[in-house]
């Protein structure tokens, strides 16, 4: 038998300013927006020092919003050695966007993360975890090799499924209208390394006053890495290595849509 070998990964994604513009409700609070200046500067520059204490690489999502934004603390992040992937320009939701606007924002956040890296992401978090239905096809367009937005498993790499329906209930008509069950689209050649909201530190540490949540006071003392660091055969990866280790075992699906070399900035 092999030696075991876990490998574990952090996402961070800054939303900062932009997340307060695209999705929580606070484009016309300058207080809101002040939250989003500590997240790109103060924030970003503590989780580094945090990933340098462990000696961790680790792959950050940024909104093209951030990136100009916040230039010195993205820079800092790629010359740390960090992955940075794809999140969107201002945190937009995508089931919101036409096809158009979903290209657009996606064209000019992958050439900003190309000039910036000086090589083009490979990885992508959906703003909101909300996939459209386009979303798929045009990050494969783009060369998107994995994305980081879906919730099928819990702990492991997989391809993604695009295309999937489902019947909603109308209780305007007649229930066998709707008792109808799901059906699967078709594989993909994008690797979906799942994310979970269940460890997200969104939901328990995200105060957004037009949500009506409130989940009280939470600890942010992170024990996470020293509690995982104790278990044998621990990695710690980037997502873009994560992505290479599951192709490397899984070939694509036959058929697959794959994702396209051909974009260039």
């Amino acid at each position: 038998m092999g030696k075991k070998r876990v490998l574990c990964t952090y996402g961070i994604d800054i939303d900062a300013v932009a997340g307060w513009l695209g999705s929580y409700g606070g484009e016309d609070s300058t207080s809101d927006i002040s939250r989003g200046l500590w997240a790109g500067t103060i924030g970003v520059r503590r989780l580094l020092k945090l990933f340098e204490k462990y000696n961790i690489k680790t792959t950050w999502f940024i909104p093209g919003h951030s990136l100009e934004t916040f230039p010195e603390e993205c820079a800092m992040i790629r010359d740390a050695g960090h992955e940075i992937g794809l999140h969107g320009y201002s945190h937009e939701n995508p089931v919101d966007m036409s096809w158009e606007q979903q290209r657009d924002v996606l064209d000019k956040s992958f050439r900003l993360i190309t000039e910036f890296c000086g090589k083009p992401p490979r990885g992508n978090v959906v703003p909101w975890w909300e996939c459209s239905a386009e979303g798929t096809e045009l990050l494969l367009k783009y060369g998107i090799e994995y994305d980081h937005s879906m919730s099928h498993h819990d702990c492991q790499a997989y391809y993604l499924r695009k295309g999937d329906s489902w019947t909603k209930i109308d209780y305007t008509k007649s229930a066998d209208e709707w008792m109808k069950p799901l059906v699967r689209g078709e594989e993909t050649g994008l690797v979906e390394i799942p994310g979970s909201w269940y460890i997200d530190d969104l939901p328990p540490m995200m105060f957004i006053k037009g949500s009506g949540y409130g989940g009280g006071w939470t600890n942010p003392r992170d024990r996470l890495i020293e509690h995982i660091n104790k278990h044998e055969g621990v990695e710690w990866v980037t997502m873009e290595q994560i992505c290479d280790d599951f192709k490397s075992k899984n070939p694509y699906p036959a058929g697959a849509l794959l994702p396209s070399p051909a974009v260039k900035p």
